[in-house]
């Protein structure tokens, strides 16, 4: 399991312009976000305990954390992933495996029985937190992402716009947007994703940054609506 630092800035439309124009002059733009104009759409569906734990633990600043999402792109049904987002003090974690769309339709209804064990420690960590605490999915987070990427110390610059929440859908495929806005318009959220190293003159490019460094959760943003 490969450690990362994280950092986040909520910044401006006007800010994002620059910094794209920068950026771009410094790395290249990830594949997936070349394909479309806005960037790529992700929906991410959160489950939570019944004593909302993933939540309470963000709000209270509880250093080591983890919490689970099915994710999918672009509205379509493949590829899906399950995936176990873990926070350990100022580094952050993720670990995920590929679902099919019976087995999420399964786990979506309630039926977690039918996960099959021994073959992905995610689906067996999901499992036994699903007995154990019973998880229930409680939040749709949809956005687009525009990322860039750097090998040296595997640097990924994502901005995160339009972001939006289901407001008590947990309709996964459905292939309308979500439709409650959660920031102020024209806002988004630059994420900082590396290993151990940030090259200098990335971190040249960050050091102009403007905007509001935070804590920043999507999870919780959107779950403050509900």
């Amino acid at each position: 399991m490969q450690l990362r630092h994280e950092v986040k800035y909520f910044i401006s439309y006007g800010e994002y312009l620059v910094l794209r124009d920068k950026l771009m002059a410094a790395m290249p733009m990830d594949e997936h976000s070349l394909k479309q104009s806005r960037g790529y759409h992700i929906r991410s569906l959160y489950f939570d305990d019944i004593n909302n734990s993933a939540m309470w633990e963000k709000m209270d600043g509880v250093q080591d954390r983890q919490k689970y999402r099915i994710r999918i792109y672009n509205l379509k049904d493949s590829p899906i992933h399950l995936e176990n987002k873990m926070k350990f003090s100022q580094m952050t974690a993720k670990a995920s495996c590929a679902l099919s769309r019976d087995l999420t339709d399964d786990i979506l209804s309630g039926d977690w029985t039918r996960i099959p064990l021994g073959e992905s420690p995610v689906l067996d960590g999901f499992y036994a937190q699903m007995r154990a605490k019973v998880l229930r999915p409680v939040v749709i987070v949809d956005y687009f992402r525009e990322a860039y990427v750097y090998p040296v110390g595997n640097v990924r610059i994502t901005f995160d716009k339009d972001l939006h929440t289901g407001l008590f859908s947990h309709d996964l495929f459905s292939g309308r947007s979500a439709p409650v806005p959660v920031l102020e318009p024209g806002q988004m959220i630059l994420e900082v994703k590396y290993d151990n190293i940030l090259p200098p003159h990335i971190q040249g490019i960050l050091n102009t940054v403007n905007g509001q460094r935070s804590a920043i959760s999507k999870y919780s943003l959107c779950r403050r609506f509900h």
